[in-house]
């Protein structure tokens, strides 16, 4: 009777060692996804954190090929999104996005002409 309980007592020990273990697991599991994060490039970093603006400017293509927004003042900013600025070349447009600092690059949320 008393091996019985003692067997009993040990197997309920093994039991509760072995569920310690989980949450500890699931620790370093989640411990691993702000390296991931640091991982990220700068770019989706800066966008992820900026707040979306309102860019006025005339479409252009720059020597080496990219697309450029040219803004009155004399700034211009490169665009992420050819496919969906090419049809503005040479217009005035508004374009709606998030402004990745370090690269100069509006990644645009939308784009279009302004209403006449």
């Amino acid at each position: 009777m008393k091996s019985l309980s003692l067997l009993r007592l040990l197997g309920l020990l093994a039991l509760l060692i072995g569920l310690a273990g989980i949450p500890l697991y699931g620790q370093q599991a989640g411990s691993q996804d702000p390296a991931a994060q640091s991982q990220t490039s700068t770019s989706e970093q800066s966008t992820q954190s900026q707040p979306s603006q309102i860019f006025v400017g005339k479409v252009a293509k720059s020597r080496a090929g990219d697309l450029l927004l040219k803004c009155d003042g004399g700034m211009s900013y490169k665009l992420d999104n050819a496919d969906q600025t090419t049809p503005f070349i040479g217009k005035n447009v508004t374009v709606t996005g998030t402004l990745d600092t370090p690269s100069n690059t509006i990644h645009i949320t939308s784009i279009q002409a302004p209403s006449s």
